[in-house]
């Protein structure tokens, strides 16, 4: 079933239904589209949506393609509060322990949203405004995000990014990345995957500052700390 066939559950239905939620999940599409796209008939891909839309986890747009409803929107919105509820003492001791800015990262596409910081109350700081949004090519933190990306993702993103795939497999096996203006000239950072209980990966935590002060090896100053951190963190997910 077009671009989603390489994981199927054996239960015929089921990943039909899936097909059809994760074609929609780029952007709204029309009947056809939605055929085309998950090579399934017309009259199943139109019973199928239809039956989610019933249930709001589909929704249709002003011209009539299904998007994703609100029904999915507040089970995220939900997820993402308990994240940053069970980050926020977290990320309080890290910044203390460690006297820098500490970011929470989630992806979206080809970019990466800060959706938690913060900031120690004197001294030079690494502000990033929550809601924050930065391209997955450059920085410590959009190495964890390609390191545990799909492939088809790390392939489009790798020809424009500043580090390579060898980089990337380095993070998959330290558990960390670090960074040195590499983003942006002067700034250094430091960031580490989260993972939930069951494994999967959901947010990276990132440590930021100057890099006359993080620089010239971040990791060697705080990857301990931090990937204590991110496990605390996973643990409390």
């Amino acid at each position: 079933m077009g671009q989603y066939s390489a994981s199927t559950s054996g239960i015929k239905v089921l990943d039909r239904v899936v097909a059809i939620m994760m074609s929609v999940a780029d952007h709204p599409r029309s009947l056809a589209e939605l055929c085309t796209d998950t090579e399934l008939p017309r009259a199943t891909v139109h019973r199928l949506a239809t039956a989610l839309e019933t249930h709001r986890i589909l929704a249709r747009t002003s011209d009539g393609r299904w998007s994703i409803g609100s029904a999915l929107a507040t089970l995220g919105a939900g997820a993402k509060n308990k994240l940053i509820d069970a980050a926020t003492p977290v990320m309080a001791a890290l910044m203390h322990r460690t006297g820098e800015s500490v970011q929470l990262y989630q992806a979206s596409d080809t970019t990466r949203t800060c959706i938690a910081a913060q900031e120690p109350p004197s001294g030079l700081q690494n502000t990033v405004p929550v809601g924050s949004q930065m391209r997955l090519t450059a920085g410590s933190a959009a190495k964890v995000f390609l390191a545990h990306s799909s492939p088809e993702l790390r392939d489009a993103l790798l020809p424009d990014a500043s580090f390579t795939a060898d980089d990337l497999d380095r993070v998959r096996a330290q558990g960390w990345s670090e960074s040195v203006s590499e983003r942006e000239v002067g700034l250094a950072s430091l960031s580490a995957p989260v993972f939930n209980t069951a494994g999967l990966f959901l947010a990276v935590l990132s440590i930021s500052g100057p890099a006359e002060r993080l620089g010239p090896g971040p990791g060697a100053k705080w990857a301990e700390d931090l990937v204590e951190a991110a496990r605390r963190l996973s643990m409390a997910l």
